[in-house]
């Protein structure tokens, strides 16, 4: 027998040989039908493999991502099946399940897969699922697996195991009439799969490498029901309708330009009004919690970010060094903030009772993204950090990280995401080669996260493998008002970047000791932050963060002189707008304040003169009749 503990600490006896599956049935048929896949030893596994071992176990659905990703990796087999069913001779690369659905890279040969072949690679999915294959893996040796695609003729397979250690295990997964290359996991057998879509079709490099081949990458989602891709193609409609880029240009908040450079933003003055309140708020928050503001380079010598192991790790992601002319010194654009921070905390001596000391900083970084994976203000090679950095002793850990805790849920909140979970990233112990440090400071940084989400009661899940290459961190998965889910925010504790940079400070016993260091960005990144936020209000932002808070509509030009007093008085309560004094028809300028998103519009013509009174519009709600003035400063501030 073995004992299979589950995630509520409930451990059960099974026979040894026993599958996630028949655990499941044992507890109840609905939940057998539902099981995709199984979490074992914090390792998705197939939900058909046998345990022969004691073990964890949390059984995945499709409620789970795990279970998601393993019913959308299996489908990727399955449009591949197909795809070597309609184009004999396709050759394939990678096909992984992504956040959304799942793709594969192909070389097609002499066809061009197009928008036109969609329907019929859908319906030959379908007959494909329809037939119940099982998805079967089978434990193979490198030189079976060099065989087996050698005989096939896909060079990709082979280069793909030729990176393979010689005695590293290998699986084929076999369903229907196609075997591919896979560590798996898969669901059961093709029937789960009911509803699909190839979302799109479009060029990639062979491992991402722009020197090597284009290959077709074919995008595909699909739903264990009908109904579900129905909605899911609905919410893709709204979700066009809220698209950032859309929405940014219309609304005049952002702009890139070829000139300047692919992937580095511009901030019109609309969105430069946004941002700085988002700003304004975040220091004003941070004040009253003790921070203290830094400004640091944009640059920095190359030997600081070797020294902090940042240029090991993401070197390639940098722009590569800018070289003095005389002095030969090399220079990075600056890739992370928390090196130059370390050298702040160096600048002097510190004793104990000055900890713990919090320096805060909105400081632009910029590491090199490939010019195919920039996609609006979500992915840029310029961005600006709500960057902060605690120094303190052990002792303060706890207290500290619960307090930037409060801080980053506090934050979510203001802004209206209220749906979230934290994300307790950790290390990968079967790569230990990934991560600087000690194991005793890993532990003791692990710990102190678990212990601080713990004593606030905060839903959390368990990710192992997700951890910076310095520490363990909470990241903060946010779902926006289309149920979609986004990482936004983290805290990290680190003990690794003060051990580098030597940092100390004098105990109370007279005893130089290392700080604990935690990096935190409730925000991310200023520039992601807006793109989320603009998509989760579809660009009808919180009354005290809008731009624009009003628009004044004069009749006609006789009315201007009373609009600008209204405008005075309403600027003397910090309430901002503008005047509209084109000369189109009221009609017309209402709609186009409506497409603006301002939330008041304040007509004004004779009978509002005369009355020292404006008539209200609220966006999307229409009109709300006349006010006087002090009315209407009143009920505005009601709204906020």
């Amino acid at each position: 027998m073995i004992n299979i503990t589950f995630p509520d600490g409930n451990v059960r006896q099974y026979e040894k040989g026993t599958t996630a599956f028949e655990i499941a049935r044992s507890i109840s048929e609905g939940l057998a039908r539902n099981v995709l896949s199984a979490k074992v030893n914090g390792e998705v596994w197939d939900a058909t493999r046998p345990l022969n071992e004691d073990a964890t176990m949390q059984l995945l659905t499709w409620n789970d991502v795990d279970g998601k990703k393993t019913f959308w990796h299996s489908s990727a087999h399955l449009m591949a099946e197909a795809l070597e069913a309609l184009f004999p001779g396709i050759k394939f690369g990678a096909g992984p399940a992504t956040d959304t659905g799942f793709y594969y890279d192909v070389d097609p040969g002499d066809y061009k897969i197009s928008q036109e072949d969609f329907p019929k690679i859908e319906q030959k999915m379908l007959e494909l699922a329809r037939e119940k294959n099982t998805y079967c893996r089978k434990p193979v040796t490198k030189d079976e697996a060099i065989e087996f695609f050698k005989d096939k003729g896909d060079e990709y397979k082979l280069e793909l195991i030729d990176k393979r250690g010689a005695d590293e295990a290998l699986t084929l997964y076999e369903q229907g009439n196609f075997v591919d290359l896979c560590k798996g996991p898969h669901i059961a057998d093709t029937s789960r799969i009911k509803a699909v879509k190839i979302m799109n079709v479009a060029g990639a490099y062979w491992q991402g490498d722009e020197s090597r081949n284009q290959m077709t990458r074919v995008y595909g989602v699909s739903f264990p029901k009908q109904k579900e891709l129905k909605e899911y193609l609905e919410l893709l409609e709204e979700a066009k309708k809220r698209d950032h880029r859309k929405l940014g240009a219309e609304l005049e908040l952002f702009m890139f330009s070829e000139k300047v450079g692919s992937g580095l933003p511009i901030w019109l003055p609309n969105g430069t009004a946004l941002r700085e309140r988002l700003m304004d708020y975040l220091k004003a928050e941070q004040e009253k919690r003790g921070y203290l503001p830094v400004i640091t380079p944009h640059i920095g010598k190359k030997e600081l970010y070797m020294t902090s192991g940042h240029y090991e790790k993401y070197g390639e992601d940098s722009f590569q060094p800018i070289h003095t002319p005389r002095e030969g010194e090399e220079f990075l654009l600056k890739p992370m903030n928390c090196p130059h921070h370390c050298e702040v905390y160096a600048n002097r001596p510190h004793s104990y009772k000055e900890l713990p000391l919090r320096l805060a900083e909105f400081g632009t970084v910029y590491r090199y993204e490939q010019s195919g994976e920039l996609h609006g203000l979500s992915r840029v090679r310029g961005f600006t950090q709500d960057d902060a950095h605690i120094f303190c002793t052990p002792d303060q850990l706890k207290d500290e990280f619960l307090n930037v805790l409060d801080l980053t849920v506090g934050v979510f909140r203001k802004m209206g995401f209220e749906d979230f979970t934290a994300q307790i990233s950790l290390r990968d112990p079967e790569t230990p080669e990934k991560y600087i440090g000690t194991t005793e400071n890993w532990e003791k940084a692990e710990t102190a996260i678990i212990e601080a989400t713990k004593e606030v009661e905060l839903k959390t899940v368990t990710e192992y493998g997700e951890a910076a290459f310095y520490g363990p961190k909470l990241d903060f998965m946010i779902k926006d008002a289309l149920g979609r889910s986004w990482q936004l925010g983290t805290i990290q504790v680190d003990y690794n970047l003060p051990d580098r940079f030597e940092l100390e400070y004098v105990g109370s016993d007279n005893q130089a000791h290392r700080p604990v260091m935690i990096h935190r960005a409730p925000f991310g990144s200023m520039e992601r932050f807006i793109s989320i936020l603009i998509e989760h209000t579809a660009g009808k932002f919180p009354l005290w963060l809008a731009p624009e808070q009003f628009a004044i509509l004069p009749i006609s030009d006789k009315w201007e002189a009373y609009a600008e007093e209204v405008k005075a008085q309403l600027a003397v309560h910090d309430i901002r707008g503008f005047i509209d004094n084109r000369t189109e028809s009221i009609g017309r300028k209402i709609r186009d304040t409506e497409l603006k998103k301002v939330p008041f519009m304040l007509i004004v013509g004779e009978k509002e003169a005369e009355n020292q009174s404006v008539g209200v519009r609220r966006q999307g709600e229409g009109d709300l009749g006349a006010m006087s003035i002090p009315e209407f400063i009143e009920f505005f501030k009601g709204q906020l």
